[in-house]
C-alpha cells in the first residue's frame, strides 16, 4: 500500500525525578545528602533513510512517545537517560505543524537526521542544595516535562522528470519502455492509482529518474479525479514531461496541452513555472501526412523559439536560455514500437544538465 501522507502525536520523554537521599552507613554518623540526579527524557528525531519509500509504518497510530528519564537514587547515583524516539521515514517527506501548517521539517537527503522535540531535562539531586545554612536539605528536583505536537507527516516523491498527462495517454507504458519501473498497464483509464519511480539509464555512466503519478482530468485542482492527490508529487521534479495522446478522439493535442497546463495553474503556481518539454505520444496510430499536420499545427506557438526541426518531428531548442514558458523541445513518440524513445531520453538528460528553474 502506498501512504503518502499521515497524522499524528509525538511526544518527548519526561526528565527522571532528583532523589532526596541521605548517606545512611554503619559507622558514619550524621551522613548528609547523597540523592542523584534523574536522567533527562528521550528526544524525538526524523531520519531519512532510502530503505523505505512509504509512510505506511504510520498508518493508524496515534500518539509515538520518547521514553521517559528514569529517577535518580541514594550515592549520587544519576538515573538513566530515556531512550531517543528516531522516526524513519523516506526522502522527501515534509513535517508539518498540523495547527498552523508550518513546515518544521523537510528531509531529502539520506541518512539525514534532525531533532524535532528535545526530551524533558532531569531533576537535580537534593546533593546539590546542600550548603552551609541547610546542611541537610529535603528537596529535590522533579524532572522537566517533554514537549508534545499534533503533526502531519506528506511524502512528496523525488524525482528529475514529472510525467504530466490525461488517464491512458501513454505515462505507464513510457516508463516501462525506459527505466526499471514495471506499473500496471492495461487499456483503461486509471490504470495508476498511485505514483511510481523509475531510474533512466542514459548511458553507462549516467540516468535520471522519472516519476509517474496518476491521469489528470480537468477540474482535478478542485478535487477531481485522483491526479489532484498525487500533483504534489511533481512538485519537486526538476522539470515535466507532458504527454499528449495523438489517437485520442474527443481532444485534440492542443486542447489536452491547455487543459493540462490549467490544471497545473491552478494547483500550484511554482510547479507551472517549472521548464517542461513535450511528447506526443502514439506517433505509430497516424497516418505521416496527418501526424506532420498535427504537429505542425501544434508548434506554430512555439516555432520562434524552437529552433531546430528534423525528419523524426522532433523540435529542439539550444538549451541554454530560459525559454518565457516555451517548451524545450517536443518529440513525436511510440513505446512499443520504440520511436524516438532514445531521442526522448538523450533530450531529456541534455535537459537536465542544463536546467535553470528547480
Amino acid at each position: 500500500m502506498f501512504v503518502d501522507s499521515v497524522k499524528f502525536e509525538i511526544r518527548s520523554g519526561k526528565g527522571g525525578a532528583g532523589s532526596k537521599s541521605f548517606r545512611r552507613e554503619k559507622f558514619v554518623e550524621l551522613g548528609g545528602p547523597d540523592g542523584g540526579d534523574g536522567g533527562d527524557g528521550g528526544s524525538v528525531y526524523f531520519e531519512c533513510s532510502l530503505n523505505t519509500h512509504t509512510l505506511e509504518n504510520y498508518k493508524g497510530k496515534r500518539l509515538l512517545k520518547a521514553q521517559d528519564g528514569f529517577d535518580g537514587s541514594g550515592r549520587k547515583k544519576h538515573g538513566k537517560n530515556g531512550q531517543d524516539l528516531i522516526l524513519i521515514v523516506p526522502p522527501g517527506t515534509a513535517v508539518i505543524d498540523d495547527e498552523n501548517g508550518e513546515v518544521l521539517l523537510d528531509l531529502t537527503k539520506d541518512k539525514e537526521r534532525k531533532i524535532l522535540l528535545k526530551g524533558g531535562k532531569g531533576g537535580l539531586g537534593n546533593f546539590h542544595f546542600k550548603n552551609s545554612i541547610n546542611q541537610a536539605p529535603s528537596y529535590a528536583q522533579p524532572g522537566l516535562l517533554g514537549q508534545s505536537l499534533v503533526i502531519r507527516l506528506e511524502l512528496k516523491l523525488i524525482a528529475d522528470v514529472g510525467l504530466v498527462g490525461f488517464p491512458n495517454v501513454g505515462k505507464s507504458t513510457l516508463i516501462s519502455c525506459i527505466s526499471n519501473a514495471r506499473p500496471q498497464i492495461a487499456n483503461y483509464e486509471f490504470t495508476t492509482l498511485t505514483p511510481k519511480l523509475g531510474q533512466v539509464s542514459v548511458d553507462e555512466f549516467s540516468g535520471f529518474v522519472m516519476a509517474d503519478i496518476p491521469g489528470i482530468i480537468r477540474g482535478a485542482s478542485s478535487g477531481k479525479g485522483l491526479g489532484i492527490e498525487f500533483l504534489k508529487h511533481i512538485e519537486r521534479t526538476k522539470i515535466l514531461l507532458f504527454m499528449l495522446d495523438l489517437a485520442r478522439e474527443d481532444l485534440n493535442i492542443l486542447e489536452q496541452f491547455n487543459a493540462l497546463r490549467d490544471e497545473i495553474n491552478a494547483f500550484s503556481p511554482i510547479l507551472a513555472s517549472k521548464e517542461y518539454a513535450i511528447a506526443l505520444t502514439r506517433s505509430d496510430t497516424c497516418e505521416k501526412n496527418a501526424l506532420i499536420s498535427s504537429f505542425n499545427d501544434f508548434s506554430k506557438p512555439f516555432k520562434q523559439i524552437l529552433t531546430t526541426q528534423k525528419n523524426n518531428l522532433f523540435l529542439t531548442s539550444d538549451f541554454t536560455e530560459p525559454l518565457n514558458n516555451a517548451p524545450r523541445f517536443i518529440i513525436a513518440i511510440s513505446s512499443p514500437t520504440k520511436e524516438n524513445i532514445n531521442e526522448l531520453k538523450f533530450a531529456l538528460w541534455q535537459m537536465l544538465q542544463t536546467n535553470i528553474k528547480f
